[in-house]
């Protein structure tokens, strides 16, 4: 009886393990990041603080099939566009983080939707100087098969531009 007592309790206790250890293998790792140097600290502060009509700094712009609404990535593009391209009339959306002096409001961003050489759609984006971080994301529209391109522009000036293959 107290063998099987105890071959219980470990069948138990492996399968809890089992469970946790698949658990925490499932969880996504703690992304490490690197200091920044003093002067890149100073730097941004000074533009965030002080750089007031000199307008955003684009950081970061991708193309999402999913930005999360709410958790610990709140606002942060889940699922990117892989180089494999999306099916013709996807949802997809340019997301861009920006980097804009406090109190400024920029207004005159545009994203562009191109294939090939065509203009198919073009977009306003506002963003404000509220925080560290000004984060937008932007539906747009690829409904045929074929080359794309996707770009951040203030006035004639391309900030960044995205290549998608829609199959």
């Amino acid at each position: 009886m107290k063998n099987l007592f105890n071959g219980s309790v470990l069948c138990a206790v492996l399968g809890v393990a089992s469970v946790a250890g698949a658990q925490e293998a499932a969880a996504p790792a703690a992304e490490s990041a690197k200091a920044p140097s003093a002067d890149a600290v100073r730097d941004t502060w000074n533009y965030f603080y002080k750089g007031q009509g000199q307008g955003p700094v684009l950081v970061e712009a991708k193309l999402c099939t999913e930005v999360a609404k709410d958790g610990p990535n709140k606002f942060e593009c889940t699922a990117e566009v892989g180089p494999e391209g999306v099916k013709a009339n996807t949802n997809v959306m340019l997301w861009q983080s920006y980097l804009v002096p406090q109190g400024d409001s920029i207004d005159d961003l545009t994203v562009q939707v191109k294939q090939g050489s065509t203009v198919r759609e073009t977009k306003d984006v506002k963003v404000k100087g509220d925080g560290w971080r000004a984060r937008q994301w932007t539906g747009v529209r690829l409904p045929k098969a074929g080359n794309w391109t996707v770009s951040v522009m203030r006035g004639d000036q391309v900030l960044k531009e995205v290549q998608v293959k829609v199959l």
